[in-house]
């Protein structure tokens, strides 16, 4: 329980919606003021520039007689499905702003607005969502939360604390970052641009070097509380197959699934349905488990390729750009089993292949305890800001 006075927000702050975009490619430019949509949100709270996205001059905000809104005010989504998303991002100029995001521009003489932004996060505005099948945020109720209000010297120093923890995990991220560029480094110091092969080795099309390309169901099955995990593009983050938050599917159910498609150790997983196709995963796990047809089943044969280099392979931008070039679908991307086994794939002598997996592996090592430490900071974050605003540190 803070120890604090709660208070109504809309008693120290200015509380409005963006207003509508302005139509057509020819209103935006390089040049003018930054025009923050609903989608700019989780790149601008994710490193993104104000000044990396398009922007409006100032004969076009005339001409739609747009509102502009000041550094330091605070935006989100509060209607259409990025509100659920929970995006928050405290403005670093002036910019416009579009009519689905909510504006708060706190009074500074209240209100220190790098707090609010951290309360936002410490109380998700997400929550005031009535209906998610239609969600929306209504700014009555943005006005009507209750906030605590230390004195200004105290927000401040609560928003000091937060920014310093907040800047050790963006570091421990950058690091991370840092060695899969290391490994991609390495890749191309070994063996050249595949695409033009300046040390000759060998390309071979990706079905000749395995015994079976294929997916998985391609109906839902019917889901149970527990049982064999059903795998899906959801389970398969950044190269790594993850079981947390799978569904599960009956022994019965697993059976007749894998009858002709059985996820081996050994075998590559391929993301080739959605906005994340394009994803390979290394299955190092004997671990049962059957697949959704959005995810590509890849059994390399072992004389022909190392099947850990292969996968490490696949993660590399010129597969990435042969899988852009093929992928087809205007509403969803959907990469086809037969453009998969078009893929290009250069093969260098073996030795060369287990000599970068074993750098692979080293370097992974490391990102693992990087990871390990990542989310021991981001625990502690949320410690701290738990007791920020109960009042339990300043």
């Amino acid at each position: 329980m803070s120890k604090w006075e709660l208070v109504k927000l809309g008693k120290y702050a200015l509380i409005a919606a963006g207003q509508s975009a302005p139509q057509g490619e020819a209103c935006y430019s390089q040049e003018g003021r930054p025009f923050i949509k609903a989608g700019n949100l989780y790149g601008l709270t994710n490193g993104t520039k104000e000044n990396d996205i398009l922007k409006v001059n100032e004969d076009i905000a005339k001409k739609y007689k747009l509102k502009m809104f000041p550094k330091d005010t605070i935006v989100f989504a509060k209607s259409g499905m990025s509100c659920l998303k929970g995006y928050i991002y405290l403005i670093q100029d002036d910019c416009y702003v579009v009519n689905h995001l909510a504006c708060v521009l706190p009074n500074i003489k209240y209100l220190y607005p790098s707090y609010i932004k951290y309360f936002f996060i410490y109380s998700p505005v997400n929550k005031l969502i009535k209906d998610e099948a239609y969600p929306s945020i209504r700014l009555t109720d943005i006005g009507e939360i209750k906030i605590p209000l230390p004195p200004l010297d105290i927000q401040k120093k609560i928003a000091a604390a937060l920014d310093t923890a907040n800047a050790l995990i963006e570091k421990r991220k950058e690091q991370i970052e840092k060695l899969d560029l290391l490994i991609k480094s390495q890749f191309i110091e070994m063996f050249g641009d595949p695409v033009t092969n300046p040390k000759g080795w060998e390309i071979k099309r990706l079905g000749a070097l395995t015994n079976k390309i294929t997916d998985g169901v391609h109906q839902k099955p019917i889901y149970t509380t527990y049982g064999v995990p059903f795998i899906s593009v959801a389970n398969i983050n950044k190269g790594v197959l993850n079981f947390d938050d799978c569904k599960f599917v009956s022994e019965e159910d697993y059976l007749k699934m894998t009858k002709s498609v059985k996820p081996e150790q050994g075998d590559i997983l391929y993301t080739k349905v959605g906005a994340t196709y394009g994803i390979p995963s290394f299955i190092d796990t004997d671990k049962r488990f059957c697949l959704y047809v959005s995810v590509c089943l890849i059994k390399p044969i072992s004389e022909l390729i190392n099947a850990r280099f292969l996968a490490i392979s696949m993660s590399m931008p010129y597969i990435k750009r042969q899988a852009d070039e093929r992928i087809r679908g205007i509403g969803v991307p959907d990469l086809h089993l037969n453009q998969i086994s078009e893929f290009n794939i250069c093969v260098p002598k073996r030795v060369e292949q287990e000599e970068f997996v074993q750098f692979v592996e080293q370097v992974e090592a490391q990102k693992t305890l990087l990871q390990k430490s990542l989310a021991d900071m981001e625990q502690n974050y949320q410690s701290l800001l738990q007791k920020c605003f109960k009042g339990e540190i300043f």
